[in-house]
């Protein structure tokens, strides 16, 4: 349909963004496998109990308004809620490529996040590509890491959507 009028190919879209944005992205690949040609996940929580649980001490005096905006994770009636909403919970439905960047020490979106829906992946043997950058601070912020991280997601997505010239010969 798109891809006659110029618009897109409904098989060739990805979808991709970072922090909420990345679990956006997961939530995607999860809960609408069949939607997505591939994704790419930059720093997005893939379980919000253990996001709620790995809360920074400074960020104590908004826990309240937390639980009331995205659950509760110390009921087990808020745990469920959450749990039903977690990427992670749905891993096994995934079956497109999903490239996941996370920072090691990321104070936020912790390391965890991107470790166990990497693990849940590759246990059921969904293609999932892990990078994973040794530094401080919620997404790529240095310089060599974000470009390092762009030419990975480049490649990933001109793997998995072509490289998006046009096959007329014009580009």
């Amino acid at each position: 349909m798109g891809g006659k009028r110029g618009i897109a190919d409904k098989d060739k879209v990805a979808i991709m963004g970072g922090s909420y944005g990345g679990y956006a992205t997961l939530v995607g690949m999860t809960f609408t496998p069949e939607t997505f040609a591939c994704g790419v996940d930059i720093v997005g929580p893939s379980n919000l109990v253990t996001l709620m649980k790995s809360i920074p001490p400074y960020w104590e005096p908004e826990i309240e308004n937390l639980k009331k905006r995205v659950g509760d994770h110390t009921t087990e009636e808020g745990r469920k809620l959450l749990e039903s909403r977690s990427p992670l919970t749905f891993a096994e439905r995934s079956k497109k490529p999903l490239l996941i960047g996370q920072g090691a020490n990321d104070p936020r979106v912790k390391q965890a996040e991107a470790d166990q829906i990497v693990s849940a992946m590759q246990r059921k043997n969904i293609p999932v590509t892990y990078v994973l950058f040794p530094m401080k601070g919620t997404g790529f912020q240095r310089p060599p890491n974000s470009m390092a991280f762009n030419a990975v997601a480049e490649a990933f997505l001109a793997a998995n959507l072509g490289d998006g010239r046009r096959r007329s010969g014009r580009m």
